[in-house]
């Protein structure tokens, strides 16, 4: 997952380059331009020999971005010319783009079929670093849009039930990305803050469950049971995904709680009350796979030979899971003075 290669390692410079120009431009050409440099180093990246499917993703995700691409400069080139076009209109547009390039639901098609065809470590790049830029030039854009309102339930509804009937753990991640997705744009509707929070402790979350999954070479649902032979592997996995679907008293009950806060002062009830609802709905296919590992235990040959944890590996896994289970009590002591 992280073996050394010069060309590889030259283009995920490249990548980190085009997102940094991206949300550091103050024109809209020279963000169009880091995206465009961000999409073409992460191509040769999702290339690999192991994988038959990665050439089929590569493809698709460039047909993607590319449209969504050429999408962001039109829109951005009317708004110059034309000047008589109602500005909310022209950054509701720009915002489809934005979605687009992120996987928000309804924009989302593209998403579980990418990712079905990467490896674990283009998993975690394409749900978390690569949503970065579209995030950041979103927030840019003025907030209470009607169109960032429909797509922000949209991906909350859809990110959670589009996980239940998934038996890939990578589309069950996909779908659980795109719930992230609806979180985050409405901590950004409230504040910068909270969704830079969310975005951060996602980002631990992901990369510990996309590591145990990695290395126990858990692609299915009904491997799991012969892979996950350890009872720690089944226990820094039961509490990663916990903390993933929100459930206190874990880390990724924090932003969700900070964000319910916001939305009750801001008297978004009926809306706050659906993202509740859809996350149970999350929460209850994050728990099959913790109930699958738990329940059934396999003594017959493994299908994995590769079930073996690497001693970096389990202090990586071991220093999330700790951050997973022990920061939450620590937050009211770190932030506020009694």
């Amino acid at each position: 997952m992280f073996t050394f290669n010069p060309s590889k390692l030259l283009f995920l410079m490249m990548l980190i380059l085009g997102t940094l120009i991206s949300i550091s431009s103050n024109s809209w050409p020279a963000t169009w331009m880091g995206l465009e440099i961000n999409l073409l180093a992460f191509i040769p990246l999702m290339s690999s020999k192991d994988n038959m499917m990665s050439t089929e993703a590569a493809m698709k995700y460039f047909i993607i971005q590319a449209m969504a691409s050429s999408m962001l400069l039109t829109f951005v080139m009317l708004d110059n010319i034309l000047l008589i076009l109602n500005k909310n209109m022209i950054n509701s547009a720009i915002s489809i783009t934005l979605f687009l390039k992120m996987g928000a639901a309804p924009f989302h098609m593209w998403f579980p079929s990418v990712m079905e065809g990467l490896s674990w470590l283009n998993c975690f790049i394409l749900m978390t670093w690569q949503k970065l830029a579209p995030f950041i030039i979103l927030s840019y854009l003025s907030y209470y849009q009607p169109m960032m309102l429909f797509v922000m339930i949209s991906s909350i509804i859809i990110g959670s039930i589009g996980g239940l009937n998934q038996t890939s753990t990578r589309k069950i991640m996909t779908y659980s990305s795109i719930n992230h997705i609806g979180w985050m744009m409405l901590g950004m509707m409230m504040s910068e803050d909270l969704w830079q929070l969310y975005f951060i402790i996602y980002i631990i979350l992901s990369a510990s469950i996309l590591l145990i999954f990695h290395n126990m070479s858990s692609h299915h649902h009904n491997q799991i049971p012969f892979t996950w032979n350890s009872s720690m592997i089944k226990f820094f996995t039961s509490i990663n995904l916990m903390s993933l679907g929100g459930l206190p008293p874990f880390l990724g009950f924090l932003p969700k709680w900070m964000i319910i806060q916001n939305s009750c002062y801001n008297e978004m009830m009926f809306t706050m009350l659906i993202m509740i609802l859809c996350s149970l709905i999350t929460l209850f296919y994050y728990l099959r796979l913790v109930m699958s590992s738990f329940l059934i235990n396999m003594n017959q040959l493994k299908w994995n030979h590769q079930t073996n944890l690497k001693f970096h590996n389990i202090k990586l896994i071991s220093l999330t899971t700790s951050i997973s289970v022990f920061s939450l009590p620590l937050y009211p002591m770190l932030f506020f003075s009694i």
